[in-house]
């Protein structure tokens, strides 16, 4: 506990700074180009014994393929429990480099391809794997718990690893036994958390490109101007956000409540790539992006990862054909990282019991 009392402590270290990417401009396909590319790779998951992952943040036609070809569009953990229980001996993940990862540690026997394996995330690239572990040295009293968003390194440093739909329940469980936690990498995520809990913990200072873009003061002027829609926001966005929203969620519980409430319109606060899926599944409700700091040139999100727009129909198709692109982690590494992860999945599984 700190000398104010506080039981949330911002890790005093220098994190690097991220460089961000700007938002990869593809070539406008014709409706007979986007047709021969989805069934050449149709034709080439069949051949190499494959199935097609797609993440809710990645483009439209990424998650309609996945769908149309009995693949699998959710979030990072379900795309790798999907790749476990299907019979494909060849992964293709349309996501970032984090979620390639947790596929092949949980699926080594597997092949595990992406589009482009300089598709990251700013949580993962501002977590270095040395840094934090010399980090996490310093507290040996502490359980050390990450999110998803992290190097195989990372996970493998950690005792668990949650998603931001189990992190409430498996600290508040932590907390009942009197843990201490150091949380890496989202400081909202784990300021969310930590009031919600009451647990003890020390923040690593890392944050989401995304939505450390949404803001406060615009999101309540918004609110007025659609006063009757309800407020959906990830917790990896700032509190200010969060302290605005109607539900505050992983991405599926985000979804979720865009199919199970009454209202008929929503400003959702997290990538706007999940409007896919939504819209899918709720076709009559109103989706209103909430709104972000600046726009166009001024923004470096605008609620759009550009990581995932790292990901198209013409570089999944050239994957496929030259099998490049494919994720290595050493059984060894794997091994460690599973056990942090398979303790999440344990404790899902009593939660359901």
């Amino acid at each position: 506990m700190t000398s104010d009392g506080s039981r949330a402590t911002l890790a005093p270290v220098s994190i690097p700074t991220v460089s961000v990417p700007g938002h990869p401009v593809w070539p406008q396909l014709s409706h007979e180009e986007e047709r021969y590319l989805k069934e050449k790779i149709k034709d080439l998951l069949i051949q190499v014994n494959g199935v097609l992952v797609a993440h809710y943040y990645t483009d439209g036609r990424l998650q309609d393929l996945a769908d149309e070809t009995g693949g699998c569009v959710a979030d990072s953990l379900e795309m790798a429990r999907f790749g476990t229980e299907h019979p494909a001996s060849t992964l293709l993940v349309a996501g970032v480099k984090f979620m390639g990862e947790t596929s092949k540690i949980l699926n080594n026997e597997k092949r595990v391809l992406m589009p482009d394996l300089a598709a990251t995330c700013s949580l993962d690239d501002g977590c270095p794997a040395d840094q934090f572990s010399r980090f996490c040295d310093q507290y040996p009293d502490h359980t050390v718990v990450v999110y998803a968003n992290t190097s195989a390194e990372v996970k493998a440093r950690s005792d668990w690893v949650v998603t931001s739909g189990i992190a409430l329940p498996i600290i508040k469980h932590l907390a009942s036994q009197g843990k201490k936690i150091i949380w890496g990498p989202d400081k909202h995520l784990g300021n969310y958390v930590q009031r919600e809990t009451g647990a003890e913990m020390i923040f690593w200072p890392g944050s989401c490109v995304v939505h450390e873009e949404f803001r406060s003061v615009a999101l309540s002027r918004f609110r007025k101007l659609h006063p009757e829609a309800a407020v959906l926001v990830h917790p990896e966005s700032p509190q200010s956000v969060i302290e605005q929203a109607d539900v505050v969620g992983s991405t599926t519980a985000l979804i979720n409540a865009v199919i199970n409430r009454d209202e008929h319109s929503f400003i959702i606060a997290t990538d706007k790539g999940i409007f896919n899926k939504m819209r899918k599944l709720a076709p009559e409700k109103t989706l209103l992006e909430a709104p972000t700091e600046g726009e166009g040139a001024t923004c470096q999100s605008c609620a759009r990862c550009p990581w995932m727009g790292m990901n198209s129909l013409q570089n999944l198709l050239t994957t496929l054909q030259e099998g490049t692109n494919e994720i290595h982690v050493s059984r060894e590494l794997a091994e460690r990282a599973r056990i942090p992860i398979q303790r999440m999945l344990d404790f899902a599984s009593q939660m359901k019991n």
